[in-house]
């Protein structure tokens, strides 16, 4: 890993990626109440992490492993954000999330 390239999408970095994301969307957990509209805009953060994740997934097993990286970036982001501002309950994992305190 010392003389490991940075600048360079590999295969194993993507996975790595790829795997983090898939870590962090099965560990979320909607904190809004059902009926409230914190509630819509958790299902939205979700769908929306969801959709980027499927679509790195994607570009990943087309071999385009830049427009993956991306797209798994954007998926981490949602989730990252909806945990942040408290639509999602993490249990504390701030390996896995950007949490604020």
């Amino acid at each position: 890993m010392e003389n490991e390239v940075k600048n360079i999408v590999t295969d194993e970095r993507i996975d790595r990626y790829l795997d983090i994301t898939a870590r962090a969307l099965a560990k979320i957990k909607i904190a809004a109440p059902e009926r409230s509209f914190n509630r819509r805009l958790a299902d939205s953060f979700m769908e929306m992490a969801q959709a980027y994740y499927s679509d790195a997934k994607h570009f990943r097993e087309t071999g385009d492993l830049v427009t993956a990286f991306a797209a798994v970036n954007y998926a981490h982001g949602w989730l990252d954000c909806g945990a942040r501002i408290g639509l999602f309950d993490v249990g504390g994992d701030d390996r896995l999330f950007t949490l604020y305190e």
